[in-house]
C-alpha cells in the first residue's frame, strides 16, 4: 500500500510540472530571441528605445523598394551583370542610411552535400559583400557571416534550381558607433526620412549621411 502511495504521489508531482509551462511567460522580447543567451533581453531593451521597431521598418521598405536578392549560375559565386545590376540598386539604397548595417546570406540549390554547399553559399554572400564595398559602402557595415547553404529553398526540389542559388540581403541593425544611434536620436533619423519622403518617389534621393551630419 505504501509502495502504491508512493508511485501516485510522484505521478502527481510530474503532472503539476508539466502543468507549469514556463513558455507561457516568457521573458519580454522573447518572441524575438534567436536561441541565443541574453538576446531576449537584448530586443527587450531595443523595443523599449525604438531600435529594434525602426529597425524593422527600415528592414520591410529595404525589401519593398529594393530587389533584396540576386542569383548565380549553378556552382558558381561569381556576380553576373543582371546581378550587379540589382546589388548597384542595393547600394543607392544603402548609401542613404549611414547608420544602418546590414547582412547578407547565401543560399544554394540542393546538389551536392550539405558541408559543399554551406560554403558555397558564404563564398556567394561574400561576393556580394566585396562587391558592395566597391560601391561606396563601409565594408564595417556589411557582414556576411550567415550562411544558409540549401536549408531553406524557395523551390523545393533536388534538383538544380536558379531561384535557390541566391544571397539575400537584409537590414540587421544600426552601426553602434554611429553618433545619432549612440546619442539614442532614433526620431532623428526617421524625421530625416520624413523631409527626405517629400523629394522623391522612394523618399531616398538627395539626402546623404555628410548632409545629415552637418544639420546637427
Amino acid at each position: 500500500m505504501r509502495g502504491h502511495m508512493k508511485q501516485i504521489i510522484a505521478t502527481v508531482s510530474l503532472v503539476a510540472l508539466a502543468a507549469c509551462n514556463w513558455d507561457n511567460y516568457p521573458e519580454a522580447g522573447g518572441d524575438l530571441d534567436r536561441g541565443n543567451f541574453g538576446v531576449a533581453t537584448t530586443n527587450n531593451t531595443q523595443i523599449q528605445t525604438g531600435e529594434k521597431s525602426y529597425t524593422i521598418q527600415l528592414a520591410n521598405r529595404f525589401a519593398t523598394e529594393v530587389n533584396s536578392t540576386i542569383n548565380f549560375e549553378f556552382d558558381s559565386y561569381q556576380l553576373d551583370e543582371q546581378a550587379r545590376t540589382v546589388l548597384r540598386q542595393q547600394a543607392n539604397w544603402i548609401r542613404q542610411f549611414p547608420e544602418v548595417r546590414f547582412r547578407v546570406y547565401g543560399h544554394t540549390d540542393a546538389v551536392g552535400s550539405s558541408q559543399y554547399n554551406y560554403s558555397l553559399g558564404k563564398r556567394r554572400a561574400n561576393a556580394v559583400v566585396r562587391y558592395l564595398s566597391t560601391q561606396g559602402i563601409s565594408r564595417s557595415r556589411l557582414e556576411a557571416l550567415v550562411s544558409l547553404g540549401k536549408t531553406q529553398p524557395l523551390v523545393v526540389t533536388d534538383g538544380r534550381e536558379r531561384k535557390n542559388r541566391r544571397t539575400v540581403t537584409e537590414v540587421s541593425g544600426f552601426v553602434s558607433r554611429n553618433p545619432t544611434v549612440l546619442d539614442g536620436k532614433y526620431a532623428q533619423i526617421i524625421y530625416r526620412d520624413y523631409v527626405a519622403s517629400g523629394e522623391a518617389t522612394t523618399g531616398l534621393s538627395g539626402i546623404s549621411g555628410s548632409e545629415f551630419q552637418t544639420s546637427q
